[in-house]
């Protein structure tokens, strides 16, 4: 009898490498992946480290796991979620992936970003201006804490006196 404790891949040791590009392939058809995700991914259903990173390569040159496609995907993904450069940065690295690489794909972009806040700001507070310091802080705060800059986060407040 097969003790079931054990996973599927160290039964059969010579099939291990499919059963990992397998479980791969299945985590990538849901969404794009990090590379630092797959792996941590792999290696919690106890793949052997050596054939994770295997895996990990040939994915890769097959084209099937692409970091800047993951980036591109990431950053759409929280755009539309009305969040700012500088939270998305941090959780880019979170998971992994380089600060230049991210800095580079937001700078290039041409992205409004003082817009993206201006509407995340009315959104939340409505149309109108704040209408005391009290409020204004509170807007700038709740902004920042969306990931905006400073200055955004000022065009968006400024933005919102001149539509009043």
């Amino acid at each position: 009898m097969p003790n079931s404790n054990r996973p599927e891949h160290a039964r059969d040791p010579v099939d291990a490498d499919k059963v990992c590009r397998r479980r791969a392939l299945d985590l990538l058809a849901r969404r794009e992946h990090s590379r630092s995700e797959l792996q941590l991914k792999l290696l919690a259903r106890a793949f052997v480290p050596v054939l994770v990173e295997e895996t990990l390569d040939a994915l890769q040159a097959d084209g099937l796991l692409d970091e800047g496609r993951f980036i591109d995907s990431f950053i759409r993904s929280r755009i539309g979620k009305g969040q700012g450069p500088t939270r998305i940065q941090a959780v880019l690295q979170q998971r992994g992936i380089d600060r230049h690489r991210v800095q580079t794909w937001l700078r290039d972009s041409d992205f409004d970003w003082s817009s993206l806040a201006a509407g995340v700001r009315e959104k939340r507070f409505g149309p109108g201006p704040p209408e005391s310091f009290e409020e204004r802080a509170r807007q700038t705060k709740y902004l920042q804490y969306r990931g905006f800059e400073i200055e955004q986060i000022k065009a968006a407040l400024e933005l919102a006196a001149e539509s009043d």
